[in-house]
C-alpha cells in the first residue's frame, strides 16, 4: 500500500523509542534495546575523523564513515520493525529519522516521503538540522569541497534499503558542511540515480583494504596449512588457561607417552586429542576416536581389539578392531572409565607390551599405537570404587592434562561464537548480524554447564530462529533465559530525566495499585486512551502508536467510549 508523509502527523512522538534507553551505571553500560551504546565526547570523534582524513585521504575516509553509518542503519531498521509491528508502513519508517534525532546525531525534518513496500517505490526528501558532522567540520576540518555528512548518509541508505527490501540511495543535494544554506537529502532507488552504481561502491570494502584482506586470508591459509603439517593445531582459544593446555600438549606430543585428558563434558577433549596426534610424528598415520560409553559392554572388546570368525554367535567373519585400524597412528578412548574389566585388562597389555589378541583368537598381533584417554569423572574415585583397575590408571595417568571448562576461559567465548556463526551461516545459507550486545553479555555471564558443545547448540538455535540481516537476540539463544541477578535499571522518564528503579516490579506494583483501588478495566482503558490522545495532540494515529494498537482498533474504542466525539 502506497503511503505519503503528511505534516500533521505527530512526528515528534518518541515515547516507544525513548523507553528502550536503559542506564546501568553500576555496570558501566548503556542499552538501547539489545544494543550496547556509548556516550562519547564529540571533540574526540572530531579528532578521530581528522586523523582518518589525513591518513587515508578524503575519498577513502568518506567510504570508511559511510560504511560506519551503514552498519548502524541496519541495526536500527531491525529495531524499528520489532518496536512497531502493528503500525503503518510510514510510522515504522519514521522511526529511523526519530532514532537519528534521539541519539543526538541530527534533527531530521521529513519534508516529503512516498513509499510502497509492495512495489518497492520510494522517494524521500528530508532536511537535516544541527548535524554533528557539520559541527565537527566547522571546529576541526573547516568547510569541505563537497557534502560532509557521511555517517548520517550511510545510515539513511542502510535503514531505508533494509526497510524497503531493495537498494535505496540517499544523496546530499545541499550541505552546510560545504557552505550551503541547508542540509537537504533526497532518496530514491539506486537505479534512478545516474551514478548509483558508482556511489554503491562506497558501501563495499576499499579496494586497497580488500586487497590487504585477501593477502591476509592467503597468509592465514598458508599458515594454517603449515601448522597442520607441523601438527600445531589446538582449536580455538587465546585465554591464559587454554594456552597453558596448548603448551603442555606441545611438550607431550613429541614423545610417545600416553596422555590422559580430564575435563567436564563438552570442553573439547577430542579437539585436544587430535592436536596431540597432529603435533606428533604420527601425524601422517590414522586417528581413530572411540566413545567407550556408546559401545555395548558385550561388544566393546570385539570393537576395540577385533574378532575372529565364529568367536560368538553372529561373528560371521574375522575383522580387525579399532586398535589395529589405528596402527601407526593414534587412538582416542573417550569415557575410558566405561571399559569392562576384561577390556581394561586387554588395554593394559596393549600399553605395556604393544600386542593384543582378537576375541576368539590365540594369535598375538603387534600394534604400534599411541593411546590418548579421556574422562569427565575422577578415575581415582573409580579405582576406589573398584570400577577401574589401579595399574591401568597409573599407566594412563603418566601425563594428565586438565582442560578448563568454558566458564574459566570466557575470554575465548567471542572467538568461539564467531567460529560457530560462520559454520551455521554456511550450513543454513543465511547471514545474521551476529549476537546482539545483550545476547553476548548474557553469554558472558552464563555458567555453561554443557561447555563448548552447549555453546555450539545455542548458536545453531539462534541462527535458525533469526532472519537474515537481523541480530540474534537473547530469546533466540535460549528457550528460557538463564537466571541472573536483577540489576538496577535507570530509565528516562517523560520529562527526559534519568530515574532509578528495577526493570521488574514496576508493572506489578502498578497493577496491584489498580486492583486494590477497585478501578474497573473500562476506567483504566478510558484513562489510557485519553492520556494517549493528549500526548499525541488529539492525533488518532499517534495515540494508536503509543498504545501499540492499529488506528482502526483505537478509533473503534474511542467512538465506543465517546472520546472521539469529544475531541
Amino acid at each position: 500500500m502506497a503511503v505519503s508523509y503528511k505534516p500533521q502527523l505527530s512526528y515528534s512522538d518518541f515515547r516507544d523509542l525513548k523507553d528502550q534507553i536503559q542506564f546501568q551505571s553500576t555496570e558501566g553500560k548503556i542499552w538501547f534495546g539489545e544494543q550496547r551504546m556509548l556516550l562519547m565526547n564529540l571533540s574526540s570523534l572530531a579528532a578521530f575523523r581528522r586523523e582518518i582524513v589525513n591518513s587515508m585521504g578524503i575519498e577513502r575516509a568518506k567510504g570508511f564513515f559511510l560504511r560506519l553509518g551503514y552498519l548502524s542503519g541496519l541495526k536500527d531498521a531491525e529495531l524499528a520493525r520489532k518496536l512497531r509491528p502493528h503500525c503503518s508502513e510510514l510510522d515504522i519508517f519514521l522511526a529511523g529519522p526519530q532514532l537519528h534525532s534521539l541519539k543526538g546525531m541530527v534533527k531530521v525534518i521529513p519534508l516529503e516521503i512516498d513509499l510502497d513496500q509492495e512495489s518497492g517505490d520510494f522517494y524521500g526528501r528530508l532536511e537535516w538540522i544541527d548535524s554533528w558532522e557539520v559541527e565537527i567540520c566547522k571546529t576541526e576540518l573547516g568547510l569541505m569541497k563537497e557534502p560532509a555528512c557521511w555517517v548520517l548518509l550511510g545510515y539513511a541508505c542502510a535503514y531505508t534499503s533494509s526497510f524497503m527490501g531493495r537498494e535505496i540511495i540517499f544523496r546530499e543535494v545541499s550541505c552546510r558542511g560545504c557552505g550551503d544554506e541547508k542540509c537537504m537529502i533526497e532518496g530514491k532507488p539506486a537505479e534512478q540515480w545516474k551514478d548509483g552504481k558508482e556511489f554503491s561502491r562506497y558501501f563495499k570494502a576499499d579496494p586497497i583494504i580488500e586487497e590487504l584482506y585477501d593477502l591476509q586470508a592467503q597468509l592465514n591459509s598458508l599458515r594454517s596449512s603449515f601448522q597442520r603439517q607441523e601438527g600445531q593445531y589446538y582449536g580455538i582459544g587465546q585465554s591464559a588457561s587454554y594456552n597453558k593446555v596448548c603448551r603442555m600438549i606441545d611438550k607431550a606430543a613429541q614423545g610417545k607417552v600416553s596422555v590422559l585428558l580430564l575435563g567436564e563434558t563438552g570442553v573439547g577433549k577430542e579437539v585436544i586429542a587430535r592436536s596431540v596426534h597432529l603435533r606428533s610424528a604420527r601425524a601422517d598415520g590414522p586417528f581413530i576416536a572411540v566413545n567407550c560409553a556408546a559401545i555395548p559392554p558385550d561388544l566393546i572388546e570385539a570393537e576395540l581389539f577385533g574378532v575372529e570368525k565364529g568367536a560368538y554367535t553372529g561373528a560371521n567373519q574375522s575383522r580387525e578392531g579399532r586398535f589395529e585400524r589405528a596402527n601407526g597412528g593414534t587412538i582416542f578412548l573417550d569415557e575410558v572409565v566405561e571399559l569392562t574389566p576384561r577390556a581394561q585388562a586387554t588395554l593394559l597389555r596393549v600399553l605395556q607390551e604393544s600386542e593384543l589378541e582378537r576375541v576368539g583368537d590365540n594369535r598375538t598381533r603387534k600394534v604400534n599405537v599411541r593411546v590418548i584417554a579421556a574422562t569427565n569423572e575422577s578415575l581415582e574415585q573409580a579405582v576406589e570404587d573398584g570400577r577401574f583397575r589401579a595399574d591401568l590408571f597409573y599407566r594412563l595417568n603418566v601425563f594428565p592434562v586438565r582442560i578448563p571448562p568454558l566458564r574459566e576461559r570466557l575470554e575465548d567465548l567471542p572467538l568461539l561464537v564467531g567460529h560457530f556463526l560462520e559454520k551455521f551461516h554456511a550450513q543454513y545459507e543465511k547471514r545474521t548480524l551476529g549476537l546482539s550486545d545483550k545476547a553476548l553479555a548474557l553469554c558472558m555471564n552464563y555458567q555453561w554447564p554443557g561447555n563448548i558443545r552447549e555453546l555450539e547448540n545455542v548458536i545453531e538455535r539462534g541462527v535458525i530462529l533469526t532472519d537474515n540481516n537481523e541480530s540474534i537476540s537473547q530469546d533466540a539463544l535460549f528457550v528460557s533465559p538463564p537466571p541472573s541477578e536483577p540489576m538496577p535499571i535507570e530509565r528516562i522518564d517523560a520529562d527526559g530525566n534519568v530515574c532509578v528503579g528495577q526493570a521488574a516490579g514496576k508493572e506489578e506494583s502498578w497493577s496491584d495499585h489498580i486492583i486494590n483501588s477497585g478501578i474497573s478495566l473500562e476506567e483504566v482503558e478510558e484513562t489510557l486512551m485519553r492520556q494517549a490522545m493528549e500526548q499525541a495532540n488529539q492525533n488518532v494515529s499517534g495515540a494508536a502508536r503509543i498504545l501499540g494498537l492499529t488506528r482502526p482498533a483505537l478509533a473503534y474504542r474511542l467512538k465506543k467510549t465517546g472520546i472521539l466525539d469529544e475531541s
